[in-house]
């Protein structure tokens, strides 16, 4: 089955695991994480791990230990967590007269700023 766009499994990981984290009324370590999302332990660690430098969680050790919010759940986009894994999203522009330009037009320019938008307007709090 084929698909133009494609959501990798990192910042699926980090979209599901934040708001599990911000659902949560105590800390949530990763074997929780990833056996509600049915995910890796690994990759889930590797996922909390660039959030938590980034900012947007942080992590205390121990056996009542895990993971909690350090921002609001309304002041945290899904675009803020997806660029947090995947990078910043940049809308290339190709010259005018290109083959590219020629045959898609700005279809990719578009899908691009549409998915910006949309990100950005979904926050963690919204699906608490």
């Amino acid at each position: 089955m084929s698909s133009v766009v494609r959501f990798s499994e990192a910042a699926s990981i980090a979209l599901h695991g934040t708001v599990l984290i911000a659902k949560s009324d105590k800390f949530l370590n990763v074997t929780k994480i990833a056996e509600k999302i049915q995910g890796s332990r690994h990759h889930v660690a590797k996922v909390m791990q660039r959030l938590s430098k980034e900012g947007y969680i942080k992590s205390m050790r121990g056996p009542t230990g895990g993971f909690v919010l350090v921002q609001k759940p309304e002041k945290i986009s899904f675009l803020d967590l997806y660029q947090a894994i995947e990078g910043r999203i940049i809308i290339e522009e190709w010259p005018e007269g290109s083959f590219e330009k020629k045959l898609l037009g700005n279809i990719t320019q578009k899908m691009t700023q549409d998915f910006i938008e949309f990100m950005g307007k979904q926050f963690v709090s919204d699906y608490l």
